[in-house]
């Protein structure tokens, strides 16, 4: 039997397998599903999701409560939180809607870790191995590629695409789509470069570097427009660690493409930051 605290609230329609903790004053609520081996902290709250096996949950994580959209009618919705993610305390995961195209479910991978406060809003699509740091928030309906990193304080407009492998810096508002490998930073983001470390990590090649680096320079820093830039590096039969960047251009955006720093006090170092490999 599962580990369950005598002073947990357990709904009679929630799925525990027999591996999982819950600690004291824990509510798992109406359709909740806990995997294998997960643990839930004491003051937790989960309704309305699908949590995988070996996650760890939080004191007042709150993870299913209902979307903060006002046109939601208590439509039934959930959240799908992949295996091995870590939920801290005070996260709030909120469900999906069925509002402005939503799918009814806010979908998270694998080995994802959100810090404390950090949000995920509904209809959110979020990748496997994302870090959320303290405090940073995704609004409704983004969607954000495997191993982004958002810093601390950071927030993501609705309806906003994150690419694989960015990394978004501290205090940063980001209302615009980010293209795969950016480095992001500023009160309202700009692209200063690409995300070195973090390819650096996966195992990027200099070589892969340095075509990236090229791209990104044509692309973002030549002033011309993305349009043209983007046929020219299609035309060049680019290498595979582009596919996903010309891929990611090609397609439809709602909110635009999030542009480069090249203008005002952080000019400079945007341009050195574009260069370095």
């Amino acid at each position: 039997m599962p580990q369950i605290h005598p002073t947990a609230i357990i709904d009679p329609t929630a799925r525990i397998e027999p591996s999982v903790t819950v600690g004291p004053y824990a509510i798992i609520g109406k359709n909740a599903v806990i995997g294998d081996n997960t643990s839930v902290a004491g003051h937790a709250f989960i309704e309305h999701s699908v949590i995988g096996k070996d996650c760890v949950i939080g004191p007042y994580a709150v993870i299913g409560s209902p979307p903060q959209d006002l046109k939601y009618k208590d439509e039934p919705t959930r959240v799908e939180l992949g295996d091995n993610c870590v939920v801290r305390e005070f996260v709030t995961l909120n469900r999906g809607t069925v509002a402005d195209g939503g799918h009814g479910v806010t979908k998270i991978g694998n080995n994802c870790f959100f810090m404390t406060y950090s949000h995920v809003g509904h209809d959110c699509v979020v990748g496997s191995n994302v870090v959320l740091v303290n405090c940073a928030a995704l609004g409704g309906h983004a969607v954000v590629g495997d191993h982004v990193m958002i810093g601390g304080l950071s927030a993501v407009h609705q309806f906003v695409r994150v690419g694989q492998l960015c990394m978004i810096g501290g205090a940063t508002g980001v209302e615009k789509d980010l293209p795969p490998y950016a480095l992001v930073e500023g009160n309202r983001g700009k692209i200063v470069g690409i995300n070195v470390i973090g390819l650096r990590r996966k195992g990027f090649t200099k070589s892969q570097l340095v075509n990236i680096r090229k791209a990104y320079e044509a692309l973002f820093f030549s002033g011309k427009t993305l349009k043209d830039d983007l046929a020219a590096l299609e035309s060049n039969s680019p290498g595979p660690e582009l596919q996903p960047l010309i891929e990611f251009l090609k397609l439809p955006s709602k909110r635009g493409i999030t542009s480069a720093h090249l203008n005002g006090e952080n000019s400079d170092r945007a341009e050195r930051s574009a260069l370095r490999t």
